[in-house]
Formats: C-alpha cells, sequence, structure tokens
C-alpha cells in the first residue's frame, strides 16, 4: 500500500504543473499567462457588473459549487453555479439533460459574463451545449477538461486549461487546485464584505 499511496501521490503532485493551456485558436500559452486572463476576466466581470458563472456535472458540480461560493464569499467577485436540484430535474424532463445548463445561462448570461465549464471527459453535451449558450449572450469562456487531448470542450473556451490524466480523481482534484490557485493568486480582485 506504501508503494501505491507514495505514486499516487507523486502522479498527483505533477498533475499542476502538467496542465496544459491553450487559447481560443488552440495555440498552447504559459500557464502563468492563462492565469493571468483568468485572474483579469473575472475581476472585470465583476467590475462591470457581471458574473463568474460555474457549470459542471457530479463531481465536477462539487467543484462548480465550491469554486462559486469561494468565489463570492473569500475573492468578493460575483459568483454562481445553476446545481439547484429542482431546477436540473426540470430543466432535463422538460428540455432534455443536455439543456440543464444551457437554458439558465441563456436566461440570466449577459455579455461580459465569465463562463467556466468544467468536464473531466470533455465531452458531456450539457456542458458543450452551455458554452454554446455561453458564447450566443457573449459571455468569456474558461474551460477545464482532461483524459483524451482532443476532447471537444477543450477547443471551445477563451482560455482552456488541460489536464493530461484519465482517472477521475487526478482530473478532478486538479481541476479543484487550479481554479483554487487562481482565487488564492488574485490580484486587484474587490475585498469581500
Amino acid at each position: 500500500m506504501t508503494t501505491f499511496l507514495d505514486s499516487y501521490f507523486d502522479t498527483l503532485g505533477a498533475m499542476g504543473p502538467a496542465t496544459r493551456a491553450t487559447d481560443a485558436d488552440g495555440r498552447e500559452l504559459p500557464l502563468a499567462q492563462a492565469f493571468a486572463w483568468v485572474n483579469d476576466t473575472a475581476r472585470d466581470a465583476h467590475a462591470t457588473g457581471n458574473t463568474v458563472i460555474f457549470v459542471g456535472n457530479g463531481g465536477s458540480a462539487g467543484i462548480a459549487g465550491h469554486m462559486a461560493t469561494d468565489f463570492s464569499k473569500v475573492g468578493g467577485v460575483r459568483a454562481v453555479t445553476f446545481n439547484d436540484a429542482s431546477s436540473l430535474t426540470c430543466l432535463g424532463n422538460d428540455l432534455g439533460y443536455d439543456q440543464v445548463f444551457a437554458q439558465p445561462v441563456a436566461m440570466h448570461g449577459r455579455p461580459g459574463d465569465l463562463l467556466v465549464a468544467i468536464s473531466s471527459s470533455g465531452r458531456s453535451a450539457n456542458i458543450l451545449t452551455a458554452v454554446k449558450a455561453a458564447r450566443a449572450k457573449k459571455c468569456k469562456v474558461l474551460t477545464l477538461s482532461g483524459f483524451a487531448p482532443d476532447n471537444p470542450l477543450r477547443a471551445l473556451g477563451d482560455v482552456n486549461l488541460y489536464v493530461p490524466a484519465s482517472a477521475y480523481g487526478f482530473v478532478e482534484i486538479t481541476h479543484l487546485a487550479l481554479l483554487h490557485a487562481v482565487l488564492d493568486g488574485r490580484q486587484g480582485w474587490p475585498t469581500p464584505a
């Protein structure tokens, strides 16, 4: 068991630095440049009366809810997630599960909002349609994905963070750590109330 744990935590520790950042055209970005974009975009969204919107399924929904709370409470920026059970089941039943995030983004999204789209596989239909809805509303988009490097979500953001791992645990923990790093390293954000 010790060998497994040593290997596990060695791999986990390498995931952050192994994360690849790309822009909307698929060009590689230094991770620091991607983080600066997220910092500035979240700060500017708040400063102009806009919101940071987080979406994700399963473990990624947990990350979305956690980070929406922390971006608001710790970071002092307006942040929301659309993970309310009654809303998800209503929209899933009435419109189809692929619309559970797209519909709220279409209803509430505004130009200048930042959508943070989180999907371990990068293939979740409801996350992909949420990005499409955000684009129609002229929102900016940050994606976080993993598994296959050619996953469709990785090609849809203004900035895309890709974790090169195929295990949910490594991808999800790294997504959470990346977003916490943005929050913990924030610059110029408002002072929380």
